[in-house]
C-alpha cells in the first residue's frame, strides 16, 4: 500500500516523544506530528539547539503544539529524570519514537560504564521504554518505534555479548552496527512481550536507508568527508533527503493497517531509498533466544522492569 501523509487523519489529543528531536530524521519526524496535531515533546540532550528546531518547525507550522524536555541518553539517571519529568506534566502518551543515535565516534564510555554508542543509542532507550510504556492507551494506534539501520547487517551480525562495550578491541563502524542490531532486536522483542501480555500496544521497526543527516557528527574526520564525498557523488542516485528518509518511521508511527514486528524502510534498491514499506531483516534479529538473551542484559545493565514483569531486578 502506498503510504502518504495527506492521507493520515489530523491527530488532535494524541502526544508524542521523539528522541533526537532537533536535527535529520527526528526533526523531520516532528514536524510531520505537529501538521497533524500531535502534542510532540522534543527529548533533546542541548536546550539551544531543540529550541532553535522548534522555532524553524512552528515557522512553517504555525499551530504547532511543541515542548522541550531535556534528555540525555548516555546517563541513566538523566533518563530517569527526563521520565519522571514527562510524567509530571502528561498523564498519557501514545507515540515513542526511538529515533536518537551517535555514530562511530572516539572509543569512550558512558558514566553507567557503557560503550557509547551502545549507551546511547540501545540502552538509554530499553530504560526510556520501560519507564513510559504503562502510560500508552491500550490501543492499537500506541506506537513504539525503534530505529535501526541498513547497518544491522554489517560487522559481525550478531550481538558481541563475550565483549559487549568493546574494551578487547574497538571498531567504530562494527560498534554501531551492533547497535542498530540491537534497536531491531529490542523492537522484535517488545512486539512478543505485548502480545503474550495481551495488550494492543504496537512495537515495530524502521530504518531510513540512506540520507545526508548529522548522525556522524561526532565521527572521525575523514568518515565525515568520505560520506560527504559519497553524497555529493552518488547521493542524487541512492540516497535521499531527510523528509523522504524519516517517512518509514512516520509509516510505523502513523499507518493504522501497521503491525507488532514489522519493520520499515525504503522499498528501493537495496533500501537506499524509495517509498516507505515492509522490508526484510537479519535472521539473526528475529533468533528469539538471541532477543532474550539481550533483553536479559539490558535489564540487568539499567534495572529497567516492564509493567508485565517481576520487579526483582528493579533498580532506583
Amino acid at each position: 500500500m502506498t503510504f502518504s501523509l495527506d492521507s493520515i487523519a489530523r491527530q488532535e489529543g494524541r502526544v508524542a516523544i521523539v528522541t533526537g528531536a532537533n536535527t535529520g530524521l527526528g526533526y523531520e519526524t516532528t514536524k510531520a506530528f505537529a501538521q497533524k496535531g500531535v502534542t510532540t515533546v522534543m527529548a533533546c540532550r542541548t536546550q539551544a539547539r531543540a529550541l532553535d528546531a522548534m522555532a524553524k518547525i512552528q515557522e512553517e507550522v504555525p499551530d504547532a503544539k511543541l515542548e522541550f524536555l531535556q534528555l540525555d541518553l548516555a546517563d541513566l539517571a538523566n533518563v530517569r529524570r527526563f521520565t519522571e519529568a514527562f510524567r509530571a506534566s502528561h498523564s498519557s502518551l501514545d507515540l515513542l519514537v526511538l529515533n536518537a543515535g551517535i555514530m562511530t565516534p572516539p572509543y569512550s564510555k558512558t558514566v553507567d560504564g557503557f560503550e557509547s554508542q551502545m549507551g546511547a543509542n540501545f540502552f538509554g532507550h530499553f530504560l526510556l521504554t520501560s519507564r513510559l510504556i504503562d502510560l500508552m492507551p491500550d490501543s492499537a494506534s500506541s506506537r513504539v518505534v525503534a530505529l535501526s539501520s541498513n547497518a544491522h547487517r554489517m560487522g559481525q551480525k550478531r550481538i558481541h555479548f563475550e565483549d559487549l562495550h568493546w574494551e578487547k578491541r574497538y571498531a567504530g563502524m562494527d560498534a554501531y552496527a551492533q547497535t542498530k542490531l540491537a534497536c531491531l532486536m529490542f523492537g522484535n522483542a517488545l512486539a512478543r512481550r505485548l502480545d503474550a501480555a495481551g495488550s494492543s500496544i504496537v512495537a515495530l521497526s524502521a530504518h531510513p536507508g540512506m540520507s545526508g543527516t548529522e548522525l556522524s557528527r561526532n565521527g572521525p574526520r575523514l568518515l565525515q568527508l568520505f560520506q560527504a564525498f559519497l553524497l555529493a557523488t552518488l547521493g542524487p542516485f541512492l540516497a535521499h533527503p531527510p523528509p523522504k528518509a524519516a517517512l518509514p518511521q512516520i509509516r510505523a508511527a502513523l499507518d493504522g493497517d501497521a503491525k507488532g514486528g514489522e519493520y520499515y524502510g525504503p522499498t528501493g534498491f537495496r533500501e537506499f531509498k524509495g517509498p516507505p514499506g515492509l522490508v526484510g531483516q537479519l535472521p539473526y534479529a528475529l533468533d528469539e533466544a538471541e532477543q532474550d538473551r539481550l533483553w536479559e542484559v539490558a535489564r540487568e545493565a539499567t534495572g529497567a522492569v516492564f509493567p508485565w514483569e517481576s520487579d526483582a531486578h528493579a533498580t532506583t
